[in-house]
């Protein structure tokens, strides 16, 4: 969890995995009364009790940001892998009898007393744990991306709606949606400050961030826990860096929108780094989205040879040009001129953000959940390119949005 390694117990727990989201999470979010120490309201000024799981580099420095903010208490700690929750609880001064690994550590997590947890599992899992937490009735942080294929993502969205009904928070983890100068930039253009959308691009230039894995997997392909280790060099563990890594700018590219795409085209391929693994190292997909408005994407994870890199999204208009980028400035050209500013601290700034919003949705009573549906929407549209490059083929929304396929990893081998 965390980067988590989830390990079935053989085939049994194998099955029961693969099964799992079939259901769409309807025995999974049966609405149960929460328990009394969970509705909060009177008990505002208390501090909530969090479990992390997935206790990877992400997840051991998110959970010491809930441990900054004041208003959360660090509990629980679950991961696959037992020295990476030793070494949150040691970070964090959690009890070893309240750290846990294995696949089923989450289950453990969940029965420890708390009244929240941060998702931050290698993306497989997400659908996984967040199905189990609101079952349990705790609040949930998720990290991006939300699942792995449209199955899962239908399952978060019935999860936003059951948490609603539960008087539970969900809320999910995009930094770009919480820093003030995209907000106001994206709200100046929907108010029309660019006049008329023409055409929109968005790219996603960088190296590939689990390169140390290469050697490891390379030398031991068929150990599980190396490949669980190397999470994000699998396709059906992290979504293709599509949907694992690219989902930033497609997501500020359909926010831009206000609405989803038409349909997609796409290619793509492993071409310029080691043929390690079973992601892409690039992808370029063109999405048409309504009123003839086309947006061009393009994304690799291979070395740039001293080219810019970056997460950038550009919306040109008929009076105007939206130019953002992930840690860089955001700002309008043309005649509605917004001089916008710089994002550096984007990353962090984005998480510490959202854990205040989710520590004040939770103690204000407000279960509207507003980030689920967006997320689930952006997901979807990096399903739907990913799907288009895959089989080199016009792939259109209606399509994706009723699409069965799920992406089901190798657990064999990992322990319970």
């Amino acid at each position: 969890m965390g980067k988590p390694d989830e390990n079935p117990k053989e085939s049994e727990r194998t099955l029961s995995r693969r099964d799992f989201i079939k259901g769409a999470g309807a025995a999974a979010v049966s609405l149960t009364v929460l328990p009394p120490g969970l509705v909060r309201g009177s008990q505002a000024n208390s501090r909530i009790k969090l479990g992390i799981i997935g206790c990877g580099g992400r997840g051991t420095w998110i959970a010491k940001l809930f441990a900054e903010h004041g208003g959360y208490e660090i509990t629980a700690g679950a991961d696959y892998f037992a020295e990476r929750a030793a070494d949150l609880g040691a970070q964090l001064a959690v009890p070893g009898s309240r750290l846990f690994s294995g696949l089923s550590a989450y289950e453990q997590l969940l029965e420890s007393g708390v009244e929240a947890v941060a998702i931050i599992s290698p993306p497989y899992f997400h659908p996984e744990h967040a199905a189990a937490a609101v079952e349990k009735g705790v609040h949930v942080y998720l990290a991006k991306p939300i699942a792995v294929d449209a199955p899962g993502c239908r399952l978060i969205a019935d999860l936003g709606r059951k948490a609603a009904q539960k008087s539970l928070c969900f809320l999910v983890d995009f930094q770009t949606r919480s820093n003030p100068f995209f907000v106001e930039a994206v709200e100046r253009v929907h108010n029309g400050a660019i006049g008329d959308f023409v055409f929109g691009e968005g790219t996603y230039h960088a190296e590939c961030p689990f390169e140390k894995w290469y050697e490891p997997l390379q030398s031991d392909p068929n150990n599980p826990e190396v490949r669980l280790r190397a999470w994000g060099l699998d396709r059906a563990l992290s979504g293709d860096i599509i949907t694992e890594q690219e989902i930033h700018v497609l997501d500020v590219a359909n926010w831009i929108m206000g609405a989803p795409p038409l349909y997609a085209v796409g290619s793509g391929g492993l071409t310029a780094r080691p043929k390690i693994g079973t992601c892409w190292d690039h992808f370029v997909v063109y999405y048409q989205y309504p009123g003839e408005v086309a947006v061009q994407f393009s994304g690799r994870q291979f070395k740039g040879h001293g080219t810019p890199e970056g997460l950038k999204n550009r919306m040109f208009g008929s009076k105007g040009v939206l130019e953002t980028q992930y840690g860089g400035n955001v700002m309008i050209r043309g005649e509605n001129y917004f001089r916008g500013g710089g994002t550096p601290q984007i990353y962090q700034e984005g998480a510490v953000n959202n854990i205040a919003a989710f520590h004040k949705s939770i103690t204000s009573g407000d279960f509207s959940n507003t980030t689920v549906e967006p997320s689930v929407q952006s997901n979807l549209v990096t399903i739907l390119g990913r799907k288009a490059a895959y089989e080199k083929r016009r792939v259109d929304w209606d399509e994706i949005m009723k699409d069965e396929e799920r992406l089901t990893p190798d657990l064999e081998g990992l322990k319970d």
